[in-house]
């Protein structure tokens, strides 16, 4: 079995944060909403989110629009939260189906927020996020993100941050219906498949073709001796299990 530690990428955003332990330790005079980890034998983007205010009201494409429109992959994703404030939630969904008409009137003055469904978010949850679902992510959370390697992104609203809205692509590529975006804590999606594992258990991961990506979101601990902490992401390939051991918690994803 082939392991390999991937390299982060630290983007820093209006709504991150200062604060990014214990994933990571903090940077100077910076706010950094995303961490991202990606290796060309897998097609999918890790990510990690912290999210120090709400982030944009915002909708993906789904494959065929995108490369239409962009030359690129749509955006299919998951979330799983490691940390989450009181009262924290997140947006997916409207609350009843909405018409396009609703959609305007609601990106023009904010009430898009009250026709949305929000789900309380706690650590440990799990939402699955498919293109053309409406969503947003509120403040206070701190989040594992999957998802296809896709940076299109439409925004809705942006409460008040005057950056660039994209209205017509959203409606062209929104569900306007409710969606039901709580899902277990193993994921199988038409792009990758996850599973949460403790390493308290010495949990042992069998060879998949292509490889696994192994996202340590809590603790410490050892895969095939190694030492791992949470906020590392590695790589593993071969024909060989492997085993996770010790006080972590991983997120095992391969794609499809």
């Amino acid at each position: 079995m082939a392991l390999r530690k991937l390299e982060p990428s630290f983007r820093e955003r209006l709504w991150g944060a200062e604060n990014l332990e214990p994933w990571f330790l903090n940077p100077e005079a910076k706010r950094i909403g995303e961490v991202w980890f990606q290796t060309p034998e897998i097609p999918l983007l890790v990510k990690f989110l912290f999210a120090r205010e709400d982030l944009s009201v915002q909708v993906h494409p789904n494959d065929a629009y995108a490369h239409t429109h962009h030359g690129s992959p749509g955006k299919t994703e998951m979330w799983h939260v490691l940390a989450a404030k009181n009262g924290a939630r997140i947006g997916a969904g409207f609350r009843e189906p909405v018409s396009p008409k609703q959609v305007r009137e609601g990106a023009d003055d904010g009430t898009i927020v009250k026709l949305m469904e929000w789900f309380e978010a706690k650590a440990g949850d799990t939402f699955l996020i498919p293109a053309g679902t409406v969503h947003a992510i509120g403040a206070g959370l701190t989040i594992c993100e999957i998802q296809q390697v896709s940076d299109i992104t439409y925004r809705i609203y942006d409460y008040g941050r005057q950056r660039e809205l994209h209205l017509e692509h959203a409606l062209a590529v929104s569900r306007l219906v409710p969606h039901a975006a709580r899902a277990a804590a193993k994921v199988e999606c038409e792009y990758f498949a996850t599973e949460l594992l403790d390493g308290s258990t010495e949990a042992h991961i069998p060879p998949v073709a292509g490889g696994a990506l192994l996202i340590a979101i809590e603790g410490r601990g050892e895969i095939d001796g190694q030492a791992m902490r949470a906020g590392e992401v590695w790589h593993a390939s071969g024909s060989e299990s492997l085993k996770i051991s010790g006080n972590l918690r991983v997120l095992r994803t391969v794609a499809h």
